[in-house]
């Protein structure tokens, strides 16, 4: 069971978010609050895996808490205000919802809370790479799973694991760090850009507004990766 926080000033929000939770059974409200402040008290009365998160609220903003708070249980932002979507990745948010919010999509949302604690439930093995060939074994107790780099779309970073994103829509876990996931993929034409991704060149469908579009997956640019990834785009376009 994933316990939830739900913090935002405007009352119809939280009563949204809390009908939403009530209809997925692996979720369930332990408290909510009008301001980050209120998110402290909640914090100190009960176990907290999941808070949702508003940015513009009175006495402090939902940024300015995640930039202060070092030690905290995993965030999904929730605002009206699609300009603060790049600085809540760069917070390490677990997804970011843009009000109106549609059930599909906050199911989207939590179903990657759930896959996170999942891992920390049964954590995946390590992944071993063959030096010079154009695939990679990741090991799950005694099985050892192929994958091409021709057919990850992008790696993602969850928390202490990296997920290899494939075009057969799995999700493929190891527990390495994205800096070895990195060197493996160094000659397969991959690129970092952000510190929780990287991406498939050739798998690259369009960049707009600081994203980037891999099949139906919309992947931040972080302000540090972006000058690599535009000199590259520009090399190859007409």
């Amino acid at each position: 069971m994933i316990q939830c926080a739900i913090i935002d000033d405007e009352p119809l929000a939280r009563e949204c978010i809390a009908n939403y939770i009530r209809e997925i059974d692996f979720l369930k409200v332990v408290g909510e609050g009008n301001n980050p402040l209120k998110l402290t008290e909640i914090l100190e009365q009960h176990h907290v895996d999941l808070i949702f998160l508003d940015i513009q609220m009175p006495v402090m903003n939902g940024i300015e808490f995640l930039k202060i708070t070092n030690h905290r249980p995993s965030v999904i932002v929730t605002t009206a205000y699609p300009n603060y979507a790049l600085e809540g990745f760069e917070l390490d948010v677990v997804d970011y919802l843009l009000k109106p919010i549609t059930f599909n999509r906050f199911f989207k949302a939590v179903k990657k809370v759930w896959e996170l604690q999942q891992i920390k439930n049964n954590p995946p093995s390590n992944i071993s790479a063959t030096t010079g060939i154009d695939y990679f074994f990741i090991k799950n107790d005694r099985t050892y799973e192929k994958i091409y780099a021709k057919d990850i779309l992008y790696v993602e970073a969850m928390q202490n694991y990296v997920a290899f994103h494939t075009l057969d829509h799995k999700k493929h876990l190891a527990l390495i760090t994205m800096k070895q996931a990195e060197e493996n993929l160094n000659n397969h034409n991959f690129i970092r850009v952000h510190k929780s991704f990287i991406v498939s060149i050739e798998k690259i469908q369009s960049i707009v507004d600081n994203k980037i579009s891999i099949d139906s997956s919309q992947i931040p640019i972080g302000r540090n990766y972006k000058n690599r990834l535009m000199e590259i785009v520009q090399k190859n376009r007409f």
